[in-house]
């Protein structure tokens, strides 16, 4: 059984950094793709981040292009994300998902975190 865990939010001023992280338990080796979702109150959500764990191809959505990095440690099974240059317009609940793929649709992963909220402030 897999089992993941998301930590690593909390308020920050603009302009501020936040290191998300997702540590995974057990192993299902028809997964191969990590992804960081978020939504934000009255939106819906969307995918942040994702890379593809066998090759570590990375892809972002255009408004966190160049301010966040995700990244993973295998020796410890978590999966990160780092957030730079923080904007009000990233406040929302973060979740980490694993799935055989990097899909677009939340729902698509087999895995999924509870969340942990990031809030910006300006």
């Amino acid at each position: 059984q897999v089992h993941l865990v998301a930590s690593g939010g909390g308020s920050v001023q603009a302009g501020g950094s936040l290191r998300l992280s997702c540590a995974v338990s057990g192993k299902d080796t028809d997964m191969n793709c990590m992804a960081w979702f978020r939504q934000a109150p009255g939106k819906e959500r969307e995918r942040a981040a994702f890379i593809y764990s066998d090759t570590g191809s990375t892809s972002y959505v255009d408004s966190v292009e160049g301010r966040f990095t995700i990244s993973q440690d295998s020796a410890k099974n978590t999966l990160y994300l780092q957030m730079n240059a923080l904007e009000p317009e990233d406040t929302a609940m973060y979740y980490c998902v694993l799935g055989r793929m990097c899909y677009l649709g939340y729902s698509d992963y087999t895995y999924r975190a509870q969340g942990t909220q990031v809030t910006v402030s300006s």
